[in-house]
């Protein structure tokens, strides 16, 4: 069967699931009745040497980073190893990056690939705590904190440990078809549904929880109520504010205005409802407080580029 290779780089400090985590992905994938064709995955480290993780686990690499010729797909995946690199592995990644069909970080590996130079001129995201870190550090980089992966031509970023079987899963579907990433998915008992601009953060977590009881009381009832009158006045009313010094005051401590949240809100709800249940688009746009299926397909189209109807053929959870 014909192969493509993937490489891992190893370092002392690496995540470990940064690296199993897609490695199990891979694995599966070239091992399902489906693939047209296999993965021979190596890991390698500057020396060839063990590496301890930041989890206390060691992994013994299958050999050193100069051997062999360039992968089809590398992977740097992140870890507390990147806060300080050995300068031997960013001169590494610099002289031979570029050299694979595929680049793909996981994870804060993307600070590896930003102090090669390797992210300048794209757009690119990390883990949601280095966000910020990342874009000041190197603001040739066209950071996006939002999504969970981002890619870019031959190159993927992505956030956290988990998002990086997303992006994996997302690879293997680009290379082997959606049946046989679905079968990789259901064998690790994650859901094939995805996409990248998922956001790395429910609303709820990627929002400022406000410091005052009646803006927290506002926030709970956003939630628990997305049907409901989600007006600035009613929500003022609720929080025993003016209208104005309510928008005011939500702003300042949640970082984002009262509307902008409740369509987060609205549109996370659908989301879950279009993935999770049979529903029909009319019962989940009065469900979520949009009224009419054509507002809300109004609010996909512009927050995802894809009308619900859509959205759920693509990532409705699979009967079993």
């Amino acid at each position: 069967m014909p192969e493509r290779t993937v490489l891992v780089v190893l370092f002392d400090g690496v995540q470990s699931l940064d690296v199993t985590g897609p490695l199990e992905v891979f694995s599966g994938a070239g091992k399902a009745p489906s693939a047209a064709f296999g993965y021979r995955i190596r890991t390698a480290s500057l020396d060839g040497g063990p590496v301890r993780t930041s989890s206390g686990l060691t992994l013994v690499p299958d050999g050193r980073l100069g051997d062999g010729g360039p992968p089809h797909t590398l992977i740097v995946p992140g870890g507390e190893g990147t806060r300080c690199p050995d300068p031997a592995l960013i001169d590494w990644l610099r002289a031979h990056a570029t050299g694979a069909e595929r680049l793909v970080s996981v994870c804060t590996g993307a600070l590896l690939l930003a102090e090669a130079g390797l992210l300048d001129g794209h757009r690119a995201t990390t883990h949601w705590s280095v966000c910020d870190h990342l874009a000041r550090t190197y603001p040739r980089v066209d950071v996006d904190p939002e999504p969970i992966f981002v890619r870019d031509g031959r190159l993927s970023t992505s956030a956290g440990v988990t998002a990086g079987i997303d992006l994996a899963l997302a690879l293997v579907e680009e290379d082997l078809g959606r049946t046989t990433a679905l079968t990789i998915a259901r064998h690790l008992v994650v859901f094939l549904r995805r996409p990248g601009n998922q956001a790395q953060f429910s609303v709820q977590l990627a929002a400022q929880t406000a410091r005052r009881e009646p803006l927290r009381e506002v926030q709970q009832y956003i939630t628990d109520h997305p049907d409901g009158d989600l007006g600035v006045e009613a929500l003022a009313g609720r929080a025993r504010l003016s209208p104005r010094q309510f928008a005011r005051a939500f702003l300042a401590e949640t970082g984002t205005t009262p509307g902008k949240y409740v369509d987060r809100v609205r549109l996370e709800h659908a989301r879950r409802l279009l993935e999770d249940t049979g529903d029909g688009i009319e019962e989940i746009s009065r469900a979520c407080g949009y009224g009419t299926p054509e507002a809300m397909r109004r609010a996909f189209v512009k927050a995802l580029g894809a009308a619900p109807a859509e959205y759920r053929r693509r990532f409705h959870a699979p009967v079993r």
